[in-house]
């Protein structure tokens, strides 16, 4: 018997009306820069969605090639580099 893996959707949001590019890169794609790019909105609000396994995953934003943490998001995590990562619970 096989178990079927369920997955979440998830929405990744950033405001952030001045930025040219955005990027989410994090623990669930192996920390690639360029593997998920945002889309922006009217109001200047930049979205993705992506579909993710329960878990805990550690994540950024790449906002013109500078990387942030999520300042919607509380949650944060000490990473290597002496700042911080967002946390999200799947």
């Amino acid at each position: 018997m096989t178990t079927k893996v369920v997955k979440k959707r998830v929405t990744f949001k950033l405001n952030n009306p001045a930025a040219r590019e955005v990027c989410l890169t994090g623990s669930f794609n192996a920390w690639n820069p360029t593997a998920k790019y945002l889309k922006k909105d009217n109001k200047g609000i930049w979205k993705t969605t992506m579909m993710l396994s329960k878990g805990v995953y550690e994540y950024r934003f790449i906002v013109d090639g500078v990387w942030q943490d999520d300042p919607e998001n509380p949650e944060k995590q000490m990473n290597e580099f002496g700042s911080y990562n967002s946390v999200i619970r799947v």
